[in-house]
């Protein structure tokens, strides 16, 4: 099997666009990226499946002349996959939008008390890292 510049390129540009995406705040970009990356997955696919070729049906076409369907059956199976996170984040962005008046995602109240509490255990430890400096002295 030979790789296909060409096509690793493709790839490349499409999962790096897809997932610089998803790090976005705003679900309609994160839902652009959700659907960037199962057109690379698609993609990826049937790349890998190989070069078209028979039917996989018993006395129609020697072994070594069939097509492999799991590729095609996976890609069937992205592509099902990625409509149904397209409709959950097409509702999940309407709703934001109906909401709030806008789509993006917020911090969680909850993120922000944690990181408020590992400052506060960071500061203490290093005030009690100092206190048993200056008491060895």
């Amino acid at each position: 099997m030979t790789i296909n510049l060409t096509m690793a390129f493709v790839l490349a540009v499409l999962y790096s666009a897809g997932f610089y995406l998803i790090m976005q705040r705003s679900l309609m970009r994160i839902l652009i990226g959700i659907v960037i990356l199962g057109h690379g997955a698609n993609l990826m696919l049937q790349t890998v499946g190989g070069p078209p070729g028979k039917a996989p049906m018993l006395l129609v076409a020697p072994p070594g002349e069939m097509t492999d369907p799991l590729p095609q059956a996976l890609a069937l199976t992205a592509i099902v996959i990625t409509f149904a996170l397209t409709t959950f984040l097409l509702a999940l962005a309407y709703r934001s939008w109906m909401l709030l008046g806008h789509d993006e995602v917020q911090d969680d109240v909850e993120d922000r008390r944690i990181m408020r509490l590992e400052r506060r255990l960071a500061e203490s430890e290093e005030a009690e890292e100092e206190l048993e400096e200056e008491v060895s002295r």
